[in-house]
């Protein structure tokens, strides 16, 4: 479970807005004179705030201090559709045109489309499995809903 503490921002019916602050290792990262990363985090850009929305059962208040954590696995197939899924259709579709015989213009314009057509697929997978509990961030601590709760991460399989 990654995990991300934050502070309650609003509250609604079934869930909480909550705000994280960005944090960034460069204080321990050994090539931190030559990064780019550490260069933007000295002037300021680094340091963005966060805000999430997450469903919980727990009577949270706004100001409250809450620990959020979302599953590795949610974490990795998020990552693996939207990075390699359009990588993999744009080489698919230039090599396929190119084995088609069809001159370099139109190889990569299909490689661009194969690229588009990825990004579009990974967009209609993520909305329609978004709402699903495996993929959505929890909250881990704060206070303790009204009664005896047991949170199962594993019972949701897609």
């Amino acid at each position: 479970m990654i995990e991300e503490r934050g502070r309650v921002l609003s509250v609604e019916a079934d869930a909480v807005w909550v705000e994280t602050m960005r944090q960034s290792t460069c204080g321990s990262c050994q090539a931190r004179a030559g990064c780019g990363s550490a260069l933007l985090q000295k002037v300021g850009i680094g340091n963005r705030l966060g805000f999430i929305r997450v469903s919980t059962d727990r009577s949270l208040q706004v100001g409250d201090q809450v620990t959020i954590g979302v599953p590795e696995q949610a974490v990795v197939m998020s990552s693996l559709l939207m990075y390699l899924l359009p990588l993999v259709l744009m080489f698919a579709a230039g090599l396929l045109l190119q084995e088609a015989g069809l001159g370099e213009p139109l190889v990569i314009l299909g490689a661009f489309s194969g690229l588009i057509a990825g990004f579009a697929v990974a967009r209609a997978w993520a909305g329609r499995r978004g709402s699903k509990a495996l993929l959505q961030p929890l909250v881990l601590t704060g206070p303790l809903p009204d009664g005896p709760q047991t949170v199962e991460l594993n019972s949701c399989r897609d």
